[in-house]
């Protein structure tokens, strides 16, 4: 839909109506509204803002529909939201994808997940720095030893 036929719509419709509306659709069409939206329903001009943004993104995208989807999907996997994982699976089946590209695309994430946490763990082990300063004291600190002075 044209950005500023949505927005003249927004304003005659009014912001708590089109917002209904447009869950209703994303329900028709994906068979579930996703939590996050079904709470900033509660403020719509957040969640009309929210929606407005990522249609922007995606209507003005060269990429083809089903490759948003697929790329929506590893994102959602590689910061482990099952709720982002299972919509956009969802999505990505709606937009033509395989069951064997979904698979491919969640490999791909999992694999670059699993890389970005081996690798922030050894920049901290290679630092040689004791990152912790004191914090990660292995012993605890007591109150009997702070009142005894020890």
């Amino acid at each position: 839909m044209e950005f500023e036929k949505l927005l003249k719509d927004i304003a005659e419709i009014g912001k708590e109506e089109f917002a209904e509306g447009w869950l209703d659709e994303i329900e028709k069409e994906y068979g579930k509204v996703p939590l996050i939206f079904q709470r900033m329903s509660k403020r719509p001009e957040v969640l009309l803002s929210h929606l407005l943004y990522k249609g922007a993104v995606t209507d003005t995208s060269t990429l083809d529909p089903k490759y948003v989807e697929l790329i929506s999907l590893a994102v959602g996997a590689a910061l482990n939201c099952k709720h982002c994982t299972e919509y956009h699976m969802r999505a990505a089946l709606k937009k033509g994808a395989t069951k064997d590209e979904i698979l491919e695309v969640v490999l791909i994430a999992g694999s670059l997940a699993q890389a970005s946490v081996l690798a922030d763990a050894y920049r901290v082990i290679d630092s040689g720095e004791e990152t912790c300063k004191g914090s990660c004291d292995l012993n605890g600190l007591s109150i009997k030893n702070k009142v005894n002075g020890d």
